[in-house]
């Protein structure tokens, strides 16, 4: 039986923080709400947007257990679950599974450096370990491992991969992997930089797998509805170009540096970033806060105006 792919805005989510450091789960429960209203197709919690490396072992069991229990069922949760080596990646995604994980996101592990047929090794046994759905994140600025559009289709051919997030800046590889027409929902990073975003819709994308939803849920909503239609393709190039501006802030450094600081100043329960990570100030930040405000987001969300004025000032 054929899968049912995902299909839409895949936000992967800040982990806010209290005043103490501690992870705000009542922070969790308001962010997941509001990306459900908006029209959110599913969520990433813990993903390189979440802070998952600096997060200790027992915060991200906690926030597992937790989080899993807020979920709806129009709203999918995945979680990012790659450890630092394969025994400990199964351990994770079987200790997702067993509290209420939807699915979970594995990039290849981080530091080591390893070379491809050893990843595509990894991904393989971590799926043969488990019946969770799984998702390939393929991002090798971050680990430094790079796989090509071949062991991704042997990998894909795994039951238990249902999504790939492609994080290179390789139009042609997107391109070869829908060609090969595996059973996932083929994304990309919403990063104007990498410039995957027009080129995979175009071929027949399945969405996007996006932080800045974390600000403008309802807008990469739309930019990520897959094109069955000239209206949707048209819709798409409207609010892409819209948004330009912001995607091009909330990358103007490492993630999640800039969209976390500007959810704090639009007043969204974001918390700061954990150390050694400091957030944007001064005219840094009170750019993203003009961008939001001349795209009327504040208005839409009803953003703080009290938080939006002291940066701006």
């Amino acid at each position: 039986m054929p899968k049912k792919l995902l299909t839409g805005s895949f936000v992967a989510l800040i982990t806010p923080f209290n005043k103490n450091g501690s992870v705000d789960f009542g922070a969790f429960q308001t962010l997941l709400k509001f990306q459900e209203d908006h029209g959110t197709s599913a969520v990433l919690i813990m993903g390189s947007t979440g802070e998952t490396s600096m997060l200790s072992p027992e915060e991200k069991r906690e926030i597992i257990v937790k989080t899993a229990k807020m979920k709806t069922p129009r709203m999918p949760i995945f979680f990012g679950a790659t450890g630092n080596n394969t025994q400990s990646t199964i351990e994770n995604v079987r200790f997702a599974q067993d509290n209420g994980a939807d699915g979970a996101i594995l990039a290849a592990p981080a530091y080591i450096c390893a070379p491809e047929h050893d990843i595509e090794s990894f991904f393989l046994e971590v799926a043969d370990a488990t019946d969770l759905p799984l998702g390939i994140y393929n991002n090798p600025p971050r680990v430094k491992s790079d796989l090509h559009c071949d062991h991704l289709l042997r990998i894909f051919r795994h039951p238990n991969y249902v999504i790939h997030k492609e994080s290179t800046a390789r139009v042609g590889q997107v391109a070869q992997v829908l060609a090969g027409k595996p059973e996932v929902s083929v994304m990309c990073c919403d990063s104007p930089n990498l410039g995957l975003v027009v080129p995979t819709m175009s071929l027949g994308g399945h969405g996007t797998a996006n932080m800045t939803g974390n600000i403008a849920p309802a807008e990469l909503a739309i930019i990520s509805t897959p094109w069955t239609s000239y209206r949707e393709a048209e819709n798409f190039r409207d609010m892409y170009l819209k948004m330009l501006p912001l995607l091009h802030f909330t990358y103007c450094a490492i993630n999640p540096v800039a969209v976390k600081s500007l959810m704090q100043a639009l007043g969204l329960p974001a918390g700061d970033l954990r150390k050694p990570l400091s957030g944007l100030d001064g005219e840094a930040l009170a750019q993203g806060v003009a961008i939001v405000k001349e795209l009327r987001l504040d208005q839409r969300y009803d953003y703080k105006s009290a938080s939006i004025s002291a940066v701006a000032a």
